[in-house]
């Protein structure tokens, strides 16, 4: 397929890419969500006085209740499905978002974030379930990316939208349009998603090109328990190079803005601006390593070599984050924070195809929420832990050597825990 799913290949309808957009522009909004909190970070402290630590913490709270989900998530998306689950969940993150708009103290933006954490948190799981029931293996990294790089793009063109829109008219207004943006995709999502055993308009041929190589079915009933996947090395591999991956995402996701506005006293406007830079580049990576990565599939080179070498070698250049440590400049540290962000948006497709392709039968779901409860409870020490190392030390330079760190051990745990990527045997009741 000459461009990674967006024309047909031998005639082959084309209606599953349908999907792929679908999910990303549920990520996109999804991420604008996530990223107003930073965006209002100064305008927080003027309407409440809310210090650095305390910042760190209610930028963590959206992630506890969504890594409180994650599990009996994996568990309901096998048992309920995609569509039911993701029409709750859309709805309850749009009613979030309004709630934060009318907070009358700080108290209320901590309960709206809760609730949006429990309303986003399917978000990834769905999706890489959605994901493998509408793609064949093949093309899986990039569709995949498809979703994931709209988490970068959202930061790219979220912060510094979002950013003259709460300097232009309150950080209230920025909240209340990010509602009205994700009712929007609630609607959208109701009208369009369907798996594919139940979309009217996906041809028979198109099934059975979506249904090579697709064993088992995403769709079957449950192989594993819960119990046994966590037991799995693969498994435990999987998510604690997530987790490092989304501690370095997560800080950079709440930090960037404070962090080139106090750190290299550049001002607000500009922070916000500025910080779209590496996130524009960490998008265009993502999608060009997504589609060389299945282009090489599809040509014949080894499935498992590809994979982990993008892992490997993306979460390696995420160490890149060393550099911004000791940056004086705002050129140098975009510079540095790009090539960090740039290698781990690389590495993260392919980690999110990990599961549809690891996972015994009828259990991707599960084995998602297992690796992304890890990468929330990266999310909630992330902020918090950054907010404590900046308050004792008046510098990012410990924050990123933490990070950097954590990126060590996930890429050993992808090396030596992941291992090849191949299916977990089912569980021998």
């Amino acid at each position: 397929m000459g461009s990674g799913g967006f024309r047909r290949e031998g005639g082959i309808p084309g209606r599953r890419w349908r999907i792929a957009w679908l999910l990303g522009a549920g990520v996109l909004v999804n991420y604008f969500d996530r990223v107003n909190l930073s965006v209002s970070h100064a305008a927080l402290f003027t309407a409440f006085g809310i210090s650095n630590v305390g910042f760190g913490y209610l930028s963590g709270a959206y992630n506890w209740t969504y890594a409180a989900c994650q599990l009996p998530i994996g568990v309901l998306l096998d048992r309920f499905g995609v569509k039911k689950v993701g029409r709750i969940s859309t709805f309850l993150w749009s009613i979030a978002s309004f709630g934060a708009a009318v907070s009358p103290n700080i108290g209320g933006v901590f309960a709206a974030r809760l609730l949006l954490g429990i309303g986003e948190a399917p978000t990834f799981p769905a999706n890489a379930k959605a994901v493998g029931m509408w793609f064949p293996p093949q093309e899986r990294s990039m569709a995949t990316a498809m979703f994931d790089s709209m988490a970068k793009f959202s930061s790219a063109i979220g912060v510094p939208l979002l950013g003259v829109l709460l300097l232009s008219l309150g950080w209230r207004w920025s909240f209340a349009v990010t509602g009205v943006i994700s009712l929007g995709f609630f609607w959208l999502f109701c009208r369009v998603y369907r798996d594919p055993k139940d979309d009217p308009g996906l041809s028979l041929e198109e099934r059975r090109y979506i249904d090579e190589g697709l064993v088992p079915s995403a769709n079957d009933r449950p192989e594993a328990t819960l119990g046994y996947l966590l037991r799995k090395k693969k498994v435990l591999g999987l998510a604690i190079g997530f987790g490092a991956y989304n501690y370095v995402f997560y800080l950079l996701l709440t930090w960037l803005p404070s962090y080139l506005s106090s750190a290299l006293g550049i001002d607000l406007l500009h922070s916000f601006l500025y910080t779209g830079v590496p996130w524009l580049f960490a998008t265009v990576v993502e999608l060009v390593t997504a589609y060389v990565a299945d282009t090489l599939i599809r040509r014949g080179v080894d499935a498992n070599r590809v994979r982990k070498t993008v892992l490997v070698c993306g979460m390696a250049f995420g160490l890149g984050i060393l550099g911004a440590a000791e940056a004086h400049t705002a050129l140098r540290a975009l510079v540095w924070i790009s090539v960090s962000l740039g290698g781990l948006s690389a590495a993260a497709p392919v980690g999110w195809s990990v599961p549809g392709l690891i996972a015994p039968r009828g259990s991707v779901g599960t084995v998602g929420g297992i690796m992304n409860f890890s990468n929330q409870i990266s999310g909630i020490c992330a902020p918090i832990v950054t907010g404590y190392v900046i308050a004792a030390t008046g510098k990012y330079a410990w924050a990123f050597g933490i990070a950097a760190a954590y990126l060590l051990v996930g890429i050993c745990s992808y090396i030596f825990l992941l291992g090849r990527i191949e299916r977990i045997p089912a569980e021998v009741s």
